[in-house]
């Protein structure tokens, strides 16, 4: 199979689809490799890594022309939409409940899309976990960047000092963005909240926290309650596939104390908080009535090297699969991968995406990925 990498382009992104190591395992099994030039250099990876591996290396433009299946790290942007086309298979992150442009793009070129953070077993989120484990402890990071004096913040030190209490970090959701969050804030020794819907998972939280973090069920009294004794929140909430929930609303801002912080993970979903939009690095930061928001999409484009190896681990060996076995097949002979597939042959194929968009689903809804 002839397989592409292209350097991302999408602003602020610095991670890569494949590892050299990556491309030296699947040309090893017979199969072509194409990398842009550049592509990994923001990563640690420079060409000759990816020429010793046996990759071939190119413009993107023929990257592109080449690619039986496209391996990237987030979705197409407009300037990429010319190169969609019937005949190839793009697996990426994708988020299309959050962009109609681009799933427009997706069914008007009849492009095979399977979406990493909707491909699911019975661990879960394999493709999606990693980079979220990566962000909430970015998360944290950020929380303690943007307490301090320096940074905007009320000139909070996180873990407090001896005689001074900590900041209260209070956590929505605890999937794989709140735990790790948690975890990071804990060993900064910040006093943390863990909200969460599920009584199953908050008995396997209080499992591993084991009394270091409280873990409260999720309820309208309980969230305002803890909102209003929170210096940092961080909205870790995810519906796979679909757009994230809205757990605080903009009237909720008035019960806010005034050197609040709100740490919006969910952003790349269309964010956790009605009153989010998406930020960047060099400008994380704004107010809504006083309150300032981090909103940074993409966060684990911060660390590209971790990144990226991260996301080759887990991704490989689906691309061995459809590589060795071809797309269809492999589609077909594993559910998990299946439960990938968000647009083919035209159609909105996953249900969270079909709902988002009932117009562009045209009355075509079917069973895979639902």
């Amino acid at each position: 199979m002839r397989i592409s990498v292209v350097k991302e382009i999408k602003p602020q992104e610095t991670r890569v689809g494949l590892t050299p190591a990556g491309a030296t395992d699947l040309v090893r099994r017979g199969h072509t490799v194409f990398v842009e030039r550049g592509a990994g250099e923001k990563s640690g990876y420079p060409n000759e890594q990816y020429a010793i591996a046996g990759a071939e290396l190119t413009d993107r433009d023929s990257a592109w022309a080449q690619a039986e299946l496209m391996l990237k790290v987030k979705e197409p942007i407009a300037e990429e939409y010319r190169f969609l086309r019937a005949d190839l298979t793009l697996f990426t992150y994708l988020h299309l409940a959050a962009d109609r442009a681009l799933t427009e793009a997706l069914v008007e070129a009849g492009t095979l899309a399977i979406a990493y953070e909707t491909v699911q077993d019975e661990t879960g989120l394999p493709l999606l976990t990693p980079m979220s484990e990566i962000a909430g402890r970015l998360a944290a990071h950020a929380a303690a960047t943007q307490l301090m004096r320096h940074y905007g913040g009320p000139g909070l030190l996180i873990g407090g000092a001896p005689g001074v209490a900590p900041a209260r970090v209070l956590i929505i959701g605890g999937g794989a963005v709140g735990t790790q969050a948690a975890h990071l804030a804990l060993g900064m020794q910040a006093e943390v909240t863990i909200l969460d819907m599920s009584a199953k998972r908050i008995r396997q939280l209080d499992g591993i926290f084991e009394g270091r973090a409280r873990v409260l069920m999720s309820d309208p009294h309980t969230l305002e309650s803890e909102l209003a004794q929170a210096d940092v929140i961080i909205g870790a909430v995810l519906v796979p596939g679909r757009a994230a929930p809205k757990v605080v609303r903009r009237e909720q801002l008035s019960i806010l104390r005034p050197t609040a912080l709100l740490i919006d993970v969910a952003i790349d979903q269309g964010g956790a908080f009605e009153t989010s939009r998406p930020t960047t690095f060099e400008s994380p930061i704004f107010e809504v009535e006083g309150i300032r928001h981090y909103c940074v999409a993409n966060m684990p484009g911060a660390v590209p090297q971790t990144a990226t190896r991260a996301l080759t681990n887990v991704t490989l060996p689906y691309v061995r699969q459809m590589a060795d076995r071809g797309v269809a097949a492999a589609i077909a002979a594993d559910a998990s991968l299946a439960a990938g597939v968000n647009v083919r042959d035209g159609r909105i194929v996953y249900l969270g995406v079909a709902e988002a968009f009932p117009e562009l689903a045209n009355g075509h809804r079917e069973s895979v990925g639902a």
